[in-house]
């Protein structure tokens, strides 16, 4: 259901995932953004070099540990913000569930990423 609202956009659903992300705070580490995300390095990495590239986020090496990449909103990635969670609002109203049901699928589709440990 995200596509036709992010295509216009240049993103992708899990671009669109990190922005929102990014958008709680920033500077992050890769690894921060890929543990919040359920993202491994390998997946995330891709996703925020295309989004450099696109000119929306910098990455940069940590000057307190040269093994931390951190990233930041560029001023065009931040400028996205309310165009960005206007998409989370146009969403939830073209699934037409209330708040609840929201949650509810929310936790259901995590229980289904993440099942429980035996």
């Amino acid at each position: 259901m995200h596509k036709p609202f992010l295509d216009p956009l240049g993103l992708t659903f899990p671009q669109y995932l990190v922005m929102l992300e990014l958008f709680n705070g920033t500077p992050r580490s890769v690894g921060d953004l890929g543990g919040r995300l359920g993202m491994d390095t390998g997946t995330i990495t891709p996703l925020l070099k295309r989004l450099e590239a696109a000119g929306k986020v910098s990455r940069r090496r940590d000057p307190k540990d040269e093994r931390r990449v951190l990233v930041t909103l560029t001023e065009s990635g931040e400028a996205l913000r309310d165009t960005l969670w206007a998409v989370t609002d146009q969403i939830r109203s073209a699934c037409k569930l209330t708040e609840a049901g929201l949650v509810q699928l929310r936790d259901t589709l995590n229980d289904f990423a993440h099942p429980a440990a035996e």
